[in-house]
């Protein structure tokens, strides 16, 4: 493989004033749509090609006025006439497409190292990591300091309701979801790195991504060499392991950046009051907020904000007022609609501590409700067998589970495939009524045999479940 023509973060950097004509290469994903937007905000010139371009982004894409050709009708020799091609990680080794890029003789590049240089070299940025809550955290923050500073930039790797994933913003802060999944066939090491962070927002550390991480220190290897870039500090949930340990690590290894910890435990962690549907009162470092998030985990991660806020120099009041009508990102914890006047929500949950972070969220929203799960695993490591143990554990609090059945089997080599039929089987035995679906039609059946006038249907799901998104059944939903 002739990687000539590869620029890494370093190089790119050096190089950024050649570079007036990119093209993003797999435009459409959620990252690089982002990713392409910033940039053209930020004064180049930017096309992009894919094979597909799937709403909500290709839709958006269209609206920025940025070309986008079709890969199917792409003549490879256009690709000559720009000065950079940024490339989606969704282009394998060795593919037809990954030659093309190669063979055309102009520069590469992963779109976080283009972040970093064209956009992110430049502001204040504020980072949002860790193994869960990291889209919905990087909302809460942009929302908020749209109310106290005016206009923030972000880039939030999610849907959100009226507003685009990505703005460049002209004021004093830039937060970025920092995902440690790699940044391309020839780059693998996690995003992050290359996002030219000053302060750090972790909000949890576990294993995952099973496909590119052998286990949970080589995913902690990935954040000390970030922790050795930042340049001012560091917010951190202490409720796992992994942060403590990466802290004990770098505070005296960096003692100049400042650490603040928030936690279930932490004297200066979220303690809640009083909650109900529409609300909750909480006290976090000696002071008393009041919001319209609910759930535990939610004002666990709207907390990281309120810590990182206070040490900008915010009052208290400022902040309140902040915080009082803050929106969710689609997909996590969504309610969709009503089914038969039966809730129906839909969220991202494909990780133990999420499914159970979530049902939980759920049971404290809508008390009284008996939850119907549908969980469809469609990650490649909840596909495998690795967590068998633990998404059973995470459903403990469903009354009845509806599992469907993967399509594909995990591109985790060294596990095998997650075997949901045993685990229909092993909560049955708890009492947990499941069962195992592999089709659209089978799914609908199951869902009008089992729900009744006092359930909730939590559809956890990364993909369309089924194709359940994609059918009538929406039609269905009344508001």
């Amino acid at each position: 493989m002739d990687l000539l023509n590869y620029l890494d973060a370093a190089k790119l950097l050096a190089k950024r004033e050649q570079f007036k004509r990119i093209f993003f290469y797999r435009i459409c994903g959620t990252g690089m749509g982002a990713a392409a937007c910033l940039l053209k905000e930020n004064g180049y010139h930017v096309e992009g090609a894919d094979s597909q371009f799937y709403p909500p982004m290709g839709d958006y894409l269209k609206s920025t006025g940025i070309p986008c050709h079709q890969l199917k009708d792409f003549d490879p020799l256009f690709l000559k006439s720009f000065d950079l091609i940024v490339v989606g990680n969704v282009v394998p080794k060795n593919s037809v497409d990954a030659q093309t890029i190669e063979q055309s003789g102009v520069p590469f590049c992963s779109f976080p190292a283009a972040l970093g240089a064209f956009v992110l070299r430049d502001v204040n940025v504020v980072g949002i990591a860790g193994t869960h809550g990291k889209t919905t955290t990087t909302y809460f923050a942009t929302q908020i300091f749209e109310k106290l500073e005016g206009n923030p930039g972000y880039l939030i790797g999610g849907v959100m309701e009226g507003r685009p994933s990505a703005k460049l913003g002209s004021g004093r802060y830039f937060f970025i979801e920092s995902d440690e999944y790699d940044s391309g066939y020839f780059e693998k090491y996690s995003k992050f790195q290359s996002y030219e962070i000053d302060h750090l927002i972790l909000t949890s550390l576990e294993f995952d991504h099973a496909d590119i991480f052998a286990n949970l220190e080589a995913i902690k290897s990935e954040f000390r060499q970030l922790l050795k870039k930042i340049s001012s500090g560091v917010i951190f949930c202490s409720d796992y392991t992994a942060t403590l340990e990466l802290k004990s690590e770098f505070e005296k290894e960096r003692p100049e950046l400042y650490w603040m910890n928030y936690g279930t435990k932490d004297h200066n962690g979220p303690q809640i009051i009083s909650s109900n549907d529409k609300e909750t009162t909480f006290v976090i470092n000696n002071k008393t907020f009041k919001t319209n998030v609910v759930g535990f985990h939610n004002i666990l991660n709207l907390s990281s904000i309120i810590l990182y806020a206070i040490r900008e120099g915010f009052s208290d009041h400022e902040i309140q007022g902040a915080i009082t009508n803050l929106k969710m990102v689609r997909r996590r914890q969504e309610l969709r609609g009503y089914y038969k006047s039966i809730p129906v929500i839909d969220d991202f949950a494909h990780h133990p501590r999420a499914v159970e972070l979530t049902l939980n969220a759920l049971k404290e929203k809508y008390p009284g409700r008996n939850i119907v799960v549908i969980m469809e695993p469609n990650s490649a490591t909840a596909r495998s067998n690795i967590f068998q143990n633990e998404f059973l554990d995470s459903l403990a609090t469903a009354t009845q589970v509806i599992f469907a059945k993967p399509i594909r089997p995990t591109s985790v080599g060294w596990a095998q495939n997650l075997d949901v039929v045993s685990m229909a089987k092993d909560l049955n035995k708890k009492n947990i009524s499941s069962a195992v679906v592999e089709s659209l039609e089978e799914l609908r059946k199951e869902l009008d045999q089992r729900l009744t006038a006092d359930s909730l249907l939590a559809v956890l799901s990364n993909g369309t479940c089924l194709g359940l998104w994609e059918s009538s059944f929406v039609e269905e939903l009344s508001l």
